[in-house]
């Protein structure tokens, strides 16, 4: 916890700078939503086609799902939800002929999740 999963289109990928958006991320779970630093995880796929109404190009994505262990409150939830949105206007370059569609979404997760750490 918390799991972190961004998903973003691929022609977004050269300006994206995905290693600062995580450190930063990581961060600010731990400072909004008092998280450990050592169980933030997130992993980024990247996604080939995005439709957005009747058409084909000139869209990209990002949406950031943080999933957390219950507990926070809506606005804890709402104040991580804006400082996501926050991180991407600093790491998604804009790329010139794209309209960026970028949201968030912090949920909890539900009470079946378990989690091991191994070798």
């Amino acid at each position: 916890m918390p799991q972190i999963t961004v998903d973003y289109s691929d022609r977004l990928a050269d300006g994206f700078d995905r290693p600062a958006l995580a450190r930063d991320l990581h961060t600010a779970v731990v400072d909004i939503a008092a998280a450990r630093p050592p169980a933030c995880k997130t992993r980024f796929r990247r996604t080939e086609d995005v439709v957005v109404g009747p058409d084909t190009d000139g869209h990209a994505h990002v949406h950031v799902h943080i999933a957390l262990l219950p507990g926070r409150t809506d606005e804890t939830r709402a104040k991580l939800t804006e400082a996501v949105l926050g991180l991407l206007r600093q790491y998604v370059e804009p790329t010139e002929g794209l309209v960026l569609h970028a949201s968030a979404e912090v949920r909890e997760l539900n009470a079946s999740y378990r989690t091991f750490e191994g070798e």
